[in-house]
C-alpha cells in the first residue's frame, strides 16, 4: 500500500482524540454531500423538462415544415421530391391560418390548421394525443385542443362559430373531438380541420400552404434541411422543428449551464471546510509531520499524506451526495409528488431524467475542487523544517 495513502489514512479515519477535527470533517464531508446531491436532482429535473418538452413537440408537429408565402399548387411534385430523400419517413399537406373561435358570448384566437387526416396519424402522434382515440375529422367538424375546450365550457357535439379575420367568413362548426398534449399552449391555441374545409375557410382553393414532414432519427432534421434547401424549388423554404423553437431551447441549456455553476458553488463553499481542516490538522500535527521528515519521508510524501486526506473527505461527500441524490430522483420519477401549474410550465408534473453523464461531470467537477482545496494546507505541512517542528517537543 502506497505510504502517503496509509499513513493518510490513518489520520483521518481514526480521530478519536481530535474530536474537534473530527467535527469539521464530518460537516465538510455533509457540505459536499448536500452540494453533490442537489446538483443531481437539479440537472436531472432540468434534463427531464428538457426531454419532455422536445418529445411533446416533435410528438405534436412536424420535424420539417415546408412553406411558401404563395402557397404550393403541386403538393405531389414537391411530396415526390421529399420522399426521395434519405432519412424521410412521411410528408403531409397542411393549410394553417389565424382565426376566431366563438361559442356563446366567448370568444378566443387561434392557431387553425387544415390536416388530411390519414396522412397526419403518420406524420405526427396527434392519434395517440386524442382523448376518444382517433383523429374524427368530419366535413364540418374541428378538433380543439383540451384547455381550449376547457375554457369555453365545450364538449363533443357542441356547435362553435370560426371567422377569418383574412377573408372574412363566419362559418359553423361541430366538435367532433377532443386532444391533449400535456402542453398548455398547443393545447389552448390549435385546433385541427379537414384539408376542404381549411381550403375553403382561408379562400385559398386547392392550395396547400405548407408540408410536414416526418424523419426516422428528428435529430438529423438540420441535414435534411440542408438537402431539402438544395433541391426544392425557388419560394419554397423549409425550418426544423428546432429553429422554430429555437430561443426555447437556447434559454433551457443557458438555464441549465447557470443552475449547474450556482449549486457548483455549494460544493466550493464546503470545500473551504476542507481547508480548513486540513491546517487545524498541519497545526495539531506539527510534531508528527517533524518526526516523518527526520526519519526520512520526503516533502512530496508528507505533500500527498495530506492531500490524499482532503481527498477522503471529499470522496466520501461526493459518495454520499451521489447516493442521496440518485435516490430522491428515483423518488420523484416514480411517485411524482411534485404538482406543476400548467399553465405556467407547460407540464403537470415534474419530470427527472438521470443520465449516467451528468453524474459522472458533477462527480468529476466536485472532486477537482476538492482536490484544488487539498493544495494550500497540503504544501504547508510540507515546507514544515524538521528541526523548527521539534523544537519545543
Amino acid at each position: 500500500m502506497n505510504l502517503a495513502f496509509f499513513i493518510s489514512r490513518r489520520y483521518f479515519l481514526t480521530l478519536q482524540k481530535e474530536r474537534f477535527i473530527s467535527v469539521i470533517s464530518l460537516i465538510s464531508c455533509l457540505g459536499i454531500a448536500i452540494g453533490v446531491m442537489a446538483l443531481i436532482i437539479v440537472i436531472a429535473v432540468m434534463t427531464g423538462f428538457d426531454n419532455d418538452l422536445k418529445d411533446k413537440i416533435i410528438g405534436a408537429n412536424p420535424h420539417l415544415i415546408i412553406q411558401s408565402e404563395d402557397g404550393i399548387a403541386d403538393f405531389q411534385q414537391v411530396k415526390s421530391l421529399i420522399e426521395g430523400l434519405k432519412g424521410v419517413r412521411d410528408v403531409a399537406p397542411y393549410v394553417s391560418g389565424q382565426a376566431f373561435l366563438y361559442y356563446k358570448d366567448k370568444v378566443l384566437s387561434l392557431n387553425l390548421k387544415g390536416v388530411d387526416q390519414a396522412s397526419e396519424s403518420r406524420v405526427t402522434r396527434i392519434l395517440g394525443y386524442m382523448e376518444g382515440g382517433r383523429l374524427n375529422l368530419p366535413p364540418g367538424g374541428i378538433v380543439l385542443g383540451k384547455e381550449l375546450a376547457a375554457v369555453l365550457g365545450l364538449s363533443v357535439g357542441d356547435e362553435v362559430v370560426l371567422s377569418s379575420p383574412v377573408v372574412g367568413l363566419n362559418t359553423p362548426f361541430k366538435v367532433s373531438g377532443i386532444f391533449h398534449t400535456g402542453m398548455y399552449d398547443y393545447d389552448l391555441n390549435l385546433a385541427f380541420l379537414n384539408i376542404k374545409d381549411a381550403q375553403q375557410f382561408f379562400g385559398v382553393g386547392t392550395l396547400v400552404t405548407q408540408v410536414g414532414v416526418r424523419l426516422d432519427n428528428p435529430y438529423l432534421a438540420p441535414q435534411v434541411k440542408k438537402e431539402l434547401n438544395r433541391i426544392l424549388p425557388a419560394g419554397l423554404h423549409s425550418r426544423t422543428w428546432m429553429d422554430i423553437n429555437k430561443n426555447f431551447f437556447s434559454a433551457l441549456a443557458l438555464e441549465k449551464l447557470a443552475m449547474f455553476i450556482i449549486l457548483t458553488l455549494i460544493v466550493l463553499v464546503a470545500c473551504f471546510n476542507i481547508v480548513s481542516t486540513l491546517i487545524v490538522m498541519v497545526v495539531e500535527k506539527t510534531k508528527d509531520i517533524g518526526i516523518l521528515k527526520a526519519v526520512g519521508v520526503s516533502q512530496g510524501q508528507v505533500r500527498r499524506i495530506f492531500m490524499w486526506g482532503g481527498l477522503i473527505i471529499g470522496t466520501g461527500g461526493i459518495l454520499f451526495g451521489i447516493i442521496g441524490g440518485i435516490i430522491l430522483c428515483l423518488l420523484l420519477k416514480k411517485y411524482q409528488f411534485i404538482q406543476l401549474p400548467q399553465d405556467i410550465y407547460y407540464i403537470d408534473h415534474l419530470p427527472v431524467a438521470l443520465r449516467g453523464l451528468d453524474v459522472a461531470a458533477i462527480a468529476g467537477s466536485a472532486l477537482l475542487i476538492c482536490f484544488l482545496a487539498t493544495i494550500y494546507p497540503a504544501s504547508k505541512a510540507a515546507r514544515l523544517v524538521p528541526a523548527d517542528a521539534l523544537r519545543y517537543e
